[in-house]
């Protein structure tokens, strides 16, 4: 009888052992899923953020979220800006987010094009796809012509003022449209909407626009959104015409050829074009 009672208390602490070590595997550790918040919180952003932002939308105080920040800082995971103090996404993060982006065939055959046309055309060339804050730059490719802006992999394209928004812009679907402009900040457009939701642009304006672009299956900007940088996109759609990525040109307006039917107009559709026959599935096509 003993022996059993004592068979029967090792079960028992074997059966509460293995029931704790399980909470404890479910709990996971709390301050990962701390830094998890704060992480989530910056990659809403668009900008830089502020320490009190992002330690609000972690729900922890200041102190507590600078403590975090410092060692996320540390692994590279966000990067504190030493001028204005803020934050923003750091390498490993931009590595860990491209690691994703690097396995589609799209990008994989679009690099060495990109890589290539900038040193064809000497004016810089930006890959983008699109992000959960707008077209992301996930590969830049800097040409010889220097340029007074600063963009590189992370750079989030406004949906509005870009050559690249735009492109993904007549061609994401309306849901996901909708949704990536109020993440920038702006209100889709609306039949029978008064004030111009777009900051100049009046809805019938930004339709034009977009429809143009279809039209066209190509975009461009001149002087604008910087004074004397202008840019060219296209888009490589997939089956159902939805952008893969869009590869864009950028240079000093003086010296870009902008013509819709130009050299840089000439070589983006060509690289488009190639880019889509050499996917994997042959049904994805580029916009025509």
């Amino acid at each position: 009888m003993r022996r059993n009672g004592r068979a029967r208390a090792r079960r028992h602490e074997r059966t509460s052992q293995l029931k704790e070590t399980s909470e404890k595997t479910q709990r996971g550790i709390q301050s990962v899923e701390v830094a998890g918040r704060i992480l989530e919180a910056l990659a809403r952003r668009r900008e830089p953020v502020a320490l009190s932002e992002l330690a609000g939308a972690a729900e922890l105080s200041t102190a507590q979220a600078h403590t975090y920040l410092v060692s996320l800082n540390k692994l590279g995971l966000v990067k504190r800006d030493a001028l204005s103090g803020y934050y923003e996404p750091g390498p490993l993060s931009l590595r860990l987010g491209m690691m994703g982006v690097e396995q589609q065939p799209a990008y994989r055959i679009a690099t060495p094009y990109a890589t290539q046309l900038a040193e064809r055309i000497g004016f810089s060339v930006a890959l983008c796809v699109s992000g959960p804050q707008g077209p992301t730059i996930v590969r830049y490719e800097r040409g010889g012509s220097p340029l007074h802006v600063n963009l590189h992999v992370g750079t989030v394209m406004s949906l509005r003022t870009t050559a690249t928004g735009r492109v993904f812009s007549a061609f994401l679907d309306p849901a996901e449209l909708a949704a990536t402009m109020e993440r920038q900040g702006l209100t889709p457009p609306h039949v029978g909407v008064d004030e111009s939701p777009f900051g100049g642009y009046e809805p019938a304006q930004w339709q034009a626009q977009l429809d143009d672009t279809r039209r066209r299956g190509i975009a461009r900007n001149v002087d604008m959104p910087s004074p004397g940088i202008s840019a060219m996109s296209v888009p490589v759609l997939d089956a159902n015409r939805r952008p893969l990525l869009a590869l864009t040109v950028i240079g000093p307006s003086g010296t870009m050829d902008v013509g819709w039917n130009g050299a840089i107009a000439r070589e983006l559709r060509e690289l488009a074009q190639r880019i889509a026959q050499a996917l994997p599935d042959r049904s994805l096509t580029h916009a025509s």
